[in-house]
């Protein structure tokens, strides 16, 4: 039980770093960046940016996390839990205002049950 909840910790971890990554893409001063074209000086504007940076430290951080899970369990049981993430990104997303229609929510329960096949074998 230890290990499923550090496996839900690293999802967590890595859904908030694509809400972070996406605040990021989404600002005004990255739009901005993005309408130029692209240099080196662009990429670094990117990657600088606060909510951008933070997103790959939250990345950086749940791999982390994960290398704890893989140590315990083998790659085939484990790695489906990440389908899990796509039930707490559709949550967030809805929360925050993003469109979750109906074909996104019957995907996301068809992931689920493919997770809990998965689990049983």
């Amino acid at each position: 039980m230890k290990t499923l909840l550090i496996a839900i910790i690293s999802i967590l971890i890595s859904v908030a770093a694509q809400f972070s990554l996406k605040a990021g893409m989404s600002s005004v001063a990255i739009k901005a960046v993005m309408a130029q074209p692209y240099t080196l000086r662009t990429l670094f504007s990117i990657l600088t940016e606060k909510y951008i940076f933070g997103g790959f430290l939250l990345y950086g951080l749940g791999a982390i996390v994960w290398l704890s899970v893989l140590s315990k369990w083998d790659v085939s049981k484990a790695y489906p839990l990440v389908g899990v993430g796509f039930v707490f990104t559709a949550a967030i997303g809805f929360i925050v205002g993003e469109q979750v229609t109906l074909p996104r929510i019957i995907g996301i329960a068809l992931i689920c049950a493919g997770v809990f096949m998965m689990s049983r074998g």
